[in-house]
């Protein structure tokens, strides 16, 4: 039984959104069942999607407090966008 788990953070996709929406989340669930269905042969109902949401600074990178670490990259990104 293949059990995968999605770790993101906290920070909307859409304008005005907070967060990831159920509607988002399904699409995921649905992606992910499909992929090990079609790689590995994984029958649907035996895939398990354990989706886990984290506020932004519930996470660190680089040392930091992951709002910290990406303000520190931001000019960086700018020059290279």
């Amino acid at each position: 039984m293949p059990i995968v788990n999605i770790l993101v953070t906290r920070e909307g996709t859409l304008p005005h959104e907070e967060r990831t929406t159920r509607e988002q989340k399904a699409a995921v669930y649905k992606g992910i069942a499909d992929l090990l269905f079609t790689v590995m042969g994984k029958p649907h109902q035996d895939t398990t999607v354990i989706f886990h949401e984290h506020e932004i600074d519930d996470i660190g990178q680089g040392g930091l407090p992951l709002s910290d670490y990406r303000n520190q990259l931001a000019p960086v990104r700018r020059v290279d966008s």
